[in-house]
């Protein structure tokens, strides 16, 4: 029987190193350490001068101002050329009226995306899936998500990924469903008895449930 496992492609782990890179871009060469200190939305998408991907790009091109003010930066990825980019950049700019700020990597090689298991041979062999990484400012991965080639992401929810990803780390709390900056976020489960039969969520102005299931304000 064929082994599929062996033909998956490597993924990188959440709470683990991001794999390393040097590659060409639309604004030169890029290396992870150049993101070093600050976060980082790594972003494919399947190929140039196709609508779903360009509806993304100008998505995000919009909401770059918004992941600037998280100190957040965006770097896209496909396996096309960077004259391709080049190129698709220049017709969004006079088709939508959108000028994409940040890099695309040229990638034809196709070594960043095996690197980061953005090819996936049940999907197409030659063109990545839409795939995001958040990396942190350490160069951590802290969050992962692959779309099919069909559906196009909602930049909104990378904008919040990103927003509750740095709440969590900076308030060492857990955001719920849905959640959206201004809400209230959940408190870690108490780890013994004596702490499950305090409220200390509602001395936060927030609110107990129940023992494992308290929210508080920022």
């Amino acid at each position: 029987m064929h082994d599929r496992v062996a033909d998956l492609p490597p993924i990188p782990r959440l709470n683990e190193p991001a794999p390393d890179f040097e590659a060409r871009t639309t604004q030169g060469l890029r290396r992870l350490e150049d993101y070093a200190g600050k976060w980082l939305v790594l972003f494919s998408h399947p190929a140039d001068f196709t609508p779903v991907c360009t509806s993304e790009f100008v998505a995000f091109a919009k909401a770059a101002p918004q992941f600037a003010e998280l100190d957040c930066e965006l770097l896209g990825l496909s396996v096309d050329s960077a004259y391709s980019h080049i190129a698709w950049l220049r017709s969004i700019r006079e088709r939508f009226g959108v000028e994409v700020p940040f890099p695309v990597i040229e990638d034809v090689s196709m070594r960043v995306a095996s690197t980061y298991g953005m090819v996936h041979p049940g999907a197409s062999d030659t063109s990545t899936v839409r795939a995001t990484f958040v990396i942190d400012p350490d160069g951590m991965v802290r969050a992962m998500t692959w779309y099919p080639l069909s559906t196009g992401r909602s930049v909104d929810e990378v904008l919040r990924l990103v927003t509750a990803l740095q709440v969590a780390a900076e308030h060492r709390m857990a955001t719920p469903e849905n959640w959206q900056p201004g809400d209230a976020v959940v408190e870690p489960p108490p780890e013994t008895f004596a702490a499950a039969d305090s409220d200390v969520a509602a001395a936060h102005g927030g609110e107990c449930v129940d023992w494992y299931f308290r929210t508080r304000a920022l």
